[in-house]
């Protein structure tokens, strides 16, 4: 048993890694403020959306509210950023998100992302909506984006669906299966 726990352990430390890496979108190893703000800067680039855009005022009050929950949690010594180690250790001691607290935290970022990505609002995204919101979002190179797309089209009919990304997102944080989301969902971990 203690070695499947140091295997799962190790595995979710990757997923952490890569998680704190799309969080981080300057690149300097801390998460701060900043990097929320420019994120949802170059989403509605992205999208064409103007600053001013409600969809687009949504999903940056939840951003800046996500920033705050993380901080709030996770910024140990206060300094206004978080490290990856900090990171790591407020989600294992449950203080980020929890398979409980899971819906109520992302559905409405989710419910938000999905008025200014999905262009057509018919609750699912093309493939080139999926590259641009990651790449966007979360710095997620688009032949990562593209890979992503292929596993969530499971039906292969080109469109995935908001409760297919959502059980995805779930899967990356709680599910242990190297061969589920939570290997594939950001692109390729780190070993």
């Amino acid at each position: 048993m203690g070695h499947a726990t140091e295997h799962t352990d190790a595995f979710l430390r990757r997923r952490l890694a890569r998680r704190f890496a799309t969080y981080d979108t300057d690149g300097d190893g801390f998460v701060e403020r900043g990097d929320f703000e420019a994120a949802v800067d170059r989403l509605g680039a992205a999208f064409g959306r103007a600053p001013d855009c409600a969809a687009l005022g949504r999903v940056r009050v939840l951003s800046l509210g996500l920033w705050e929950h993380l901080a709030g949690n996770a910024d140990r010594d206060g300094d206004g950023r978080i490290t990856e180690e900090e990171y790591t250790a407020a989600f294992a001691a449950g203080l980020l998100v929890t398979p409980a607290s899971f819906d109520g935290a992302y559905r409405p970022f989710l419910d938000a992302l999905m008025d200014v990505v999905d262009e057509d609002g018919d609750g699912r995204l093309t493939r080139g909506e999926q590259v641009r919101w990651t790449g966007a979002l979360m710095g997620l190179p688009e032949p990562d984006a593209r890979e992503v797309f292929g596993r969530l089209d499971t039906d292969g009919d080109g469109l995935i669906g908001r409760d297919d990304l959502l059980e995805a997102i779930r899967a990356y944080y709680f599910d242990d299966d190297p061969h589920g989301p939570g290997g594939w969902l950001l692109g390729p971990l780190d070993h």
